[in-house]
């Protein structure tokens, strides 16, 4: 029988090196590079889509955020890109059922899994026209996934299953308890 999704991701979560310190890399910007991540997620490159999943998650390591803007940093350059909503999309859950502390694994397009521990990597802001209220997951270092609308059906699923039919809806993780949204 195949392994639960949950202690998949657990492994790859261990299993992860890591990122490049692009919180320690600091160099002069040297301008404006012509790429996009679109709000669903694609990384467009001169008009082009990268299609290439591991180039994509290259430029996804080396990706960092300072105050509203988006840099691909080297110790060396620095190139500020456009980010139409959030850089990642999270394409993934997993719980752990059956033990006594819940803990939710998401996995966003790039391939970072994260484990929702605290109430600071999580929030709602609005997406959409007309704009809804929509979780967003911090990933690292200030940059945000949002939460893809098949992972939001099945937090609710998973809230509902908890919470009943309240007027908030809510799930839990480690302990903690995180808002999706109203039921009105």
């Amino acid at each position: 029988m195949a392994e639960p999704l949950f202690q998949q991701l657990q492994k790859l979560q261990a299993e992860f090196h890591g990122h490049p310190p692009v919180d320690r890399w600091n160099p002069d910007l040297c301008g404006d590079m012509d790429m996009v991540i679109k709000s669903d997620g694609r990384w467009i490159h001169e008009g082009t889509e990268i299609r290439r999943q591991p180039l994509v998650k290259l430029f996804a390591s080396i990706l960092k955020r300072e105050g509203d803007e988006y840099f691909l940093v080297t110790p060396a350059e620095k190139l500020r890109i456009t980010v139409e909503d959030a850089p990642f999309v999270v394409t993934q859950v997993a719980r752990n059922s059956g033990d006594a502390l819940q803990q939710l694994l998401f996995t966003t397009n790039v391939g970072d899994v994260v484990e929702l521990k605290d109430s600071s990597q999580w929030r709602l802001r609005d997406f959409g026209a007309p704009p809804q209220p929509v979780p967003y997951l911090e990933v690292r270092g200030g940059l945000q996934a949002r939460i893809s609308r098949d992972v939001f059906y099945q937090l609710v699923e998973w809230a509902l299953e908890e919470n009943g039919h309240k007027e908030k809806l809510f799930v839990h993780s480690d302990g903690k308890e995180f808002l999706l949204g109203s039921c009105n």
